[in-house]
């Protein structure tokens, strides 16, 4: 559905959708979630062992093009993927750096939301705190 945005920073027609409880909104080729803070209450918190740079599929779709191999190392922004959904394309970025350890998915895949679709090693922290 079209929904219009209105305030101080910007005013314009976005593409919006409700799915799984959520409110997932796209503007300029980034996709945004909108959650009620009581639908959180009784998930636990992430630990810094998490894998949160797995990459998901942020919303129902159907993969388009994998634009990384197997190994590859990559780094935090680098396109991983690009995924169709709502009539619209969304290339989906690594979270940090790393290599390609799984691809769970392939070119014309439907995909459902929250679905794992690439697997990455985080590279370890080096003193200092920045990548090896």
């Amino acid at each position: 559905m079209r929904y219009f945005i209105d305030t101080p920073e910007i005013s314009q027609w976005v593409e919006a959708e409700w799915i799984q409880g959520r409110f997932w909104i796209h503007l300029n080729g980034k996709t945004f979630v909108v959650e009620d803070e009581r639908s959180k209450s009784g998930r636990g918190k992430r630990s810094d062992t998490d894998q949160a740079s797995d990459l998901t599929a942020p919303m129902p779709g159907k993969v388009t093009k994998i634009l990384v191999k197997l190994q590859q190392k990559i780094k935090k922004g680098e396109a991983i993927l690009v995924m169709e959904a709502m009539k619209m394309e969304y290339t989906l970025k690594a979270g940090a750096d790393g290599e390609i350890k799984k691809l769970n998915c392939q070119v014309g895949d439907q995909v459902v939301i929250g679905q794992l679709l690439a697997e990455l090693q985080i590279a370890p922290l080096k003193e200092g705190g920045s990548p090896q």
